[in-house]
């Protein structure tokens, strides 16, 4: 009897896991490392007990035990395999932005290439964060009432601010308003919006160099926020401009590739065609 319940833990345990869809690999992977351990303590029970009985009904458990352990094996081989392509994923996507961020700051005379330090990897992923589940973090309480957005009591205010002189035309005041909010709140939510108007603030002064970047820290900052598109096709135009098509094309052709959906995709491919991509 101790068996049999035991056993039928094990079963139920193993689907419930599967239905959170919140857990890392890591914490499959570790979940069906103690369900494999399990079932190699309950196979030495079966053995034991087999011979004593002298029944078949031992083996046909037996049979039973083996064929969830092939199962076993065959999700861990699965889930090594995912992590395998996320970590691909993750790490090829780093390169390229960090490459582009290189070149972008060799064809700007004001560059420091040693201030770039290490690009952060593409979407959070950190060495410490992929081998294990991130706990759930809550923020501290700030001691004034909060913005209902969640931004800090003057974050929306700094950036309606920048954005009216961007509206307004005052596009040199808009570059130093918004290059003052990513400094002052690092991480925000408005991140990827005030880097993108940035970058046009930049563009409408003829500043391609800066524009770029900043279309690039756009696009790192949330690749799949409602920004990411149209950071994507202004980045591959920007690109362009200061004198690199072929990367302009590459990274035109990344928007039908990552947002089939968007609209962009329809502008990304007029300029495309205009730089007579192949």
């Amino acid at each position: 009897m101790r068996l049999a319940l035991a056993f039928c833990c094990a079963l139920v345990a193993a689907p419930a896991a599967a239905q959170d869809n919140t857990q890392t690999l890591a914490d499959i992977r570790q979940e069906l490392s103690i369900l494999y351990v399990e079932i190699q303590r309950l196979r030495g029970e079966l053995n034991t007990t087999g011979g004593a009985t002298g029944s078949g009904g031992g083996a046909t458990t037996l049979d039973r035990v083996n064929a969830i352990e092939a199962e076993v094996t065959r999700l861990t081989a699965l889930t090594e395999r995912l992590q395998l392509d996320v970590d691909s994923v993750v790490r090829d996507g780093t390169n390229r932005i960090g490459d582009l961020e290189f070149r972008l700051c060799e064809l700007e005379p004001d560059c420091d290439i040693s201030s770039l330090g290490e690009t952060p990897s593409l979407g959070g992923v950190t060495a410490e964060t992929a081998g294990a589940s991130a706990p759930s973090v809550q923020a501290t309480p700030l001691p004034a009432t909060p913005q209902p957005s969640g931004l800090a009591v003057a974050e929306q205010g700094d950036f309606d601010r920048a954005n009216a002189a961007f509206e307004n035309g005052d596009f040199a005041d808009a570059v130093t308003a918004f290059q003052t909010f990513v400094d002052t709140y690092p991480g925000s939510p408005l991140s990827a919006d005030a880097h993108y108007l940035r970058g046009e603030a930049e563009a409408n002064l003829d500043r391609w160099n800066p524009a770029a970047r900043a279309f690039l820290a756009s696009f790192s900052a949330a690749p799949d926020g409602p920004r990411a598109p149209t950071a994507l096709t202004s980045l591959g135009v920007a690109l362009a401009q200061i004198g690199q098509p072929e990367e302009a094309c590459l990274t035109l052709a990344e928007v039908s590739v990552r947002y089939p959906g968007s609209p962009s995709v329809a502008e990304a491919q007029a300029e495309m065609g205009r730089l007579g991509c192949q």
